[in-house]
């Protein structure tokens, strides 16, 4: 079975590259795309960015009724104040890893907690966009492990 993943970003993530580049880079979403689409040519992503919590909760329910392999889920500021996503990773069957572009726990005290990971596989945090590649490698060696 090919692996099949939806990469999922939160609230302002379509301002990577311009926004407070200090703390999140330069590299814009679309460069990231880009960047896992040549990494890893075998694998089928969908890519969703929004800011809205709602269409970031569709979008989790519709990995699970695709029959998606795994989320890689970067939900931004949603990470500290959301259960509605939190109970929408603990509802879909694929893995969920949590990933962050920033440390979030080397930032301010209210970035500290993240009420989504508990219910994903895993956290990656403060790696940039390396970040993301590495949750890809996460979810391909998960499902090689189911088989």
């Amino acid at each position: 079975m090919a692996l099949s993943l939806l990469i999922l970003n939160g609230p302002n993530l379509n301002l990577l590259g311009t926004r407070e580049p200090d703390t999140y880079g330069t590299t814009t979403l679309g460069d990231l795309q880009a960047m896992l689409e040549a990494a890893f040519p075998d694998v089928r992503f969908r890519f969703v960015q929004s800011n809205h919590e709602g269409a970031l909760i569709d979008a989790l329910h519709a990995a699970h009724q695709e029959d998606y392999t795994g989320v890689v889920f970067n939900p931004g500021g949603y990470t500290h104040t959301s259960v509605a996503l939190r109970d929408a990773i603990a509802a879909i069957q694929p893995p969920v890893i949590e990933v962050h572009l920033s440390n979030i726990h080397a930032r301010e005290p209210f970035r500290q907690t993240s009420r989504t990971a508990g219910a994903c596989r895993g956290q990656i945090s403060g790696l940039g966009v390396a970040g993301y590649r590495l949750a890809v490698d996460a979810l391909r060696r998960i499902t090689d492990a189911a088989r």
